[in-house]
């Protein structure tokens, strides 16, 4: 292990990040990758105002919509999964522009289904490149980020899946009500996803790869290019000797593939750790919410219509939420941000389920108070628990398991994901409001517990240093 002090030290040994034209570069390249998150948001949040008049036309049952609305979920824990492998193998760009044609692909398929089985399978492509999206896309953006501003760079994608949401909410609130005649009006929400599929496949045409995956390919010369267009010429040649150090170690130690994870205990034990904070991030229900929202508050005592308007408010909080988070997220530490996230959407939980068990149905006042509550929940999710897990994952993993460590996790994301937006809508039929948002507070304090107790920090150092304290477990001893 003879660079384990360079790469240690990683943290200070690095020329300071100066000001320039290399900045301005990494920020188009940060926007042109989000479209990625923007079609993300987009494709699972449109499900939420066009499920109703979806159903009217196609004559879907209770199932049948949970069916609809989770394929895509459950297709996306797929496409993290075999995203991440992709990524590894052929290049984290050139997945991307494979993510944008399926999205347009998966777009035309669902526009034009003549019948229920035709638009699952164009759910199901979709599913796909969402979750290949959010595998690929924030390794990309960590890999090519100073560690300093890592934090804010990757975590702009979680900001684009929001803004993709949000877009949804309001494309359909406006098509919903403006053309509520006509009979595929749903057909219109979903047309307008090819629009983002066509920008970032031209877009990522013109972006370079990830000078971190050249190295692990032995494109020293390509990798150093592409570093002198996002850092200053000096910190581009101290950055890549740091990258090649930690890539020579990998290929002399030969800890490659899911054999060599599991022989390692510190790797399984971050694989888990990753897993376990996926699937607590999910378990919040924050998505029953984004897909469901209008289904929620119609429960809650609004008129349809009135619904599909106040639901734009989740919306915009979470964009409001999203922005603060990149705000703060390269000064707080991301366990602290964990322990601030988790106990306020617990709280949030608790008192959803008190308010709609004191205030009874008919009651003008409760779901004024009940959409107050969800969008508090929705800000205090956005701010302290979303960005921070999207970036967590992207940086905790080691070089050689970075695709596979973020495919498994966000694999397990999704499962969780797909479970809760198959049976949200039976959850809310059996237990009703209540009981579900009392399930969802049992399961933020088990989630507390877990962050409290073995969660360790990540935030202020370079990729190559918490690989060097992953891999050896002394990230354990001092970094919790």
């Amino acid at each position: 292990m003879a660079h384990a002090h360079t790469t240690r030290r990683g943290t200070t040994t690095l020329p300071p990040l100066t000001a320039g034209p290399h900045r301005s570069r990494l920020g188009i390249i940060s926007i042109v990758a989000c479209f990625g998150g923007l079609l993300f948001g987009y494709d699972t949040g449109v499900i939420n105002g066009a499920l109703r008049p979806m159903t009217a036309e196609l004559g879907l049952t209770p199932f049948t919509e949970g069916v609809v609305t989770s394929s895509l979920v459950f297709a996306a824990a797929f496409g993290a999964l075999f995203g991440g492998r992709l990524a590894d193998g052929w290049g984290r760009r050139k997945s991307i522009i494979l993510l944008a044609v399926l999205f347009f692909v998966g777009t035309m398929a669902v526009v034009l289904s003549p019948s229920f089985e035709v638009l699952v399978v164009g759910r199901v492509l979709l599913g796909l490149a969402v979750g290949g999206a959010s595998a690929v896309v924030p390794v990309f953006l960590a890999e090519l980020a100073p560690y300093e501003i890592r934090g804010s760079i990757t975590g702009r994608n979680e900001v684009a899946i929001v803004i993709g949401q949000l877009s949804a909410f309001i494309v359909n609130a406006v098509i919903g009500n403006v053309f509520s005649e006509y009979h595929g009006v749903w057909r219109i929400m979903f047309a307008i996803c090819a629009l983002p599929a066509l920008a970032l496949f031209f877009g990522m045409l013109r972006m370079p790869e990830s000078p971190r995956w050249l190295v692990d390919r032995g494109r020293r010369d390509e990798a150093l290019v592409v570093l002198k267009t996002i850092r200053a010429e000096d910190r581009a040649v101290a950055e890549l000797g740091d990258v090649e150090a930690v890539a020579q170690e990998e290929r002399r130690a030969h800890r490659i593939g899911f054999g060599a994870i599991v022989r390692n205990p510190w790797l399984v034990r971050i694989l888990l750790i990753g897993i376990g904070l996926g699937i607590a991030q999910q378990l919040t229900g924050i998505n029953s919410i984004m897909y469901y929202g209008q289904t929620v508050l119609v429960e809650s005592g609004f008129e349809e219509g009135a619904a599909l308007i106040a639901n734009i408010a989740p919306g915009v909080i979470a964009v409001v939420g999203g922005f603060i988070a990149l705000g703060y997220m390269d000064r707080l530490d991301r366990r602290k941000t964990f322990i601030i996230g988790f106990s306020l959407t617990t709280a949030c939980h608790v008192l959803i389920g008190v308010s709609s068990m004191l205030l009874e149905a008919g009651d003008p006042i409760r779901p004024w108070v009940i959409l107050f509550l969800v969008v508090a929940f929705v800000g205090s999710m956005q701010t302290f628990l979303n960005v921070a897990v999207w970036v967590y994952l992207a940086e905790v993993f080691p070089l050689h398991m970075r695709g596979i460590g973020m495919g498994i996790s966000i694999f397990m994301l999704w499962v969780a994901n797909g479970f809760l937006s198959l049976y949200f809508p039976s959850m809310v039929a059996g237990l009703g409001i209540t009981g579900t948002f009392f399930v969802f507070a049992g399961v933020g304090a088990l989630a507390l517990l877990f962050v409290v107790t073995q969660v360790p920090e990540t935030r202020g150092r370079t990729l190559e240093a918490l690989e060097e304290d992953v891999s050896t477990g002394a990230i354990f001893a001092h970094g919790s």
